[in-house]
């Protein structure tokens, strides 16, 4: 009897060591699954990142190509305008400020076309590009054609603009004309320098 019931324990020990191999082994096999899928999951998200960032990189290229296209079908317009432009400024610079009632209707009426040409620039992107005195030099969109000694601005800085510059979507039509500071003015200028507007061009 003693070893019946000996055998019957042996047997369920067995049958319970047999069925904790087979539940390690089920869940070993339920996490190989669990880390696989993740796994996928990860490939499949840095795949639709990348597509994500592809989609944007081409939308960012087109807009620049579409930009450029369009910049370069008006440029060679807009060049042809930037003489309009100047003459007018040239005309009411030099019309009477006194005059009479006639004469100043008529620079009334090349202020509004001038107004009306400049707020048509604007309207597609091109831009007048005239900056003020002690304005820093952009080699961008300035272009210096003198160097003069100052004692109201900063050696560098822009006196004076002589001729008005254009720029299309950001990039230049034509550089600002301006004078430009010589090295050592500003505050406390002294005058050592007798030159009173030297063609940077010449010196070059």
């Amino acid at each position: 009897m003693t070893d019946h019931n000996e055998e019957t324990r042996d047997q369920l020990e067995q049958d319970i060591n047999e069925a904790a191999d087979a539940t390690e082994m089920a869940n070993d096999e339920g996490l190989e699954v669990v880390d696989a899928l993740i796994a996928e999951r990860d490939q499949w998200r840095d795949r639709a990142l990348r597509a994500t960032a592809e989609v944007e990189n081409t939308k960012k290229r087109a807009e620049t190509q579409a930009n450029d296209a369009r910049a370069y079908a008006i440029q060679r317009f807009a060049k042809d305008l930037l003489g309009v432009a100047d003459n007018l400024e040239r005309a009411l610079q030099a019309a009477p400020k006194d005059g009479d009632a006639a004469t100043n209707g008529l620079v009334t009426g090349l202020e509004l076309v001038q107004k009306s040409l400049l707020t048509a620039f604007e309207n597609n992107n091109l831009v007048r590009v005239a900056p003020e005195a002690g304005e820093a030099f952009d080699p961008h969109f300035h272009q210096a054609m003198m160097e003069q000694p100052s004692d109201t601005v900063p050696g560098g800085a822009i006196i004076m603009t002589l001729q008005p510059g254009y720029a299309l979507f950001g990039r230049t039509v034509r550089a600002a004309m301006v004078v430009v500071a010589a090295k050592g003015s500003g505050a406390g200028y002294a005058g050592g320098d007798n030159r009173t507007g030297e063609n940077l061009d010449e010196k070059a």
